[in-house]
């Protein structure tokens, strides 16, 4: 799967969030301002590659994600560990935890999972 770009992750983003819909509602939706040919264009690369499925309605195109955003999350994950920390996952977490300014109930959360997780672990 090749990288996708800042306007096809927004395109994605708002269609599983939204469900399907028609270029000019997803236009409307995006956090910064496209042009519709550019939209148009983004539409039919997310097409392309079979992240997202277009069907005709009477004289309307509408779209809607065919990648599930936890399938393309997980991929864009591991991705950034083979780039980032020769692909270890533990060592992407870590440096983000590094790095990043988190609240108290963020990390609250965060030891929270890592426990379940640790536990689940302990059961198999």
């Amino acid at each position: 799967m090749s990288d996708l770009n800042r306007s096809e992750l927004e395109v994605l983003r708002i269609l599983w969030d939204e469900g399907e819909l028609k270029p000019a509602d997803i236009q409307q939706r995006f956090e910064w301002d496209i042009e519709n040919p550019t939209l148009r264009s983004v539409l039919v690369g997310l097409v392309e590659k079979r992240l997202v499925k277009r069907q005709k309605r009477g004289k309307a195109f509408y779209y809607r994600a065919k990648a599930r955003r936890r399938s393309l999350f997980s991929r864009s994950m591991r991705r950034m560990a083979q780039i980032f920390t020769g692909g270890s996952t533990a060592e992407l977490i870590m440096q983000l935890l590094k790095q990043e300014a988190l609240s108290p109930e963020e990390i609250e959360e965060l030891q929270r999972s890592a426990s379940q997780k640790a536990t689940e672990l302990e059961q198999d």
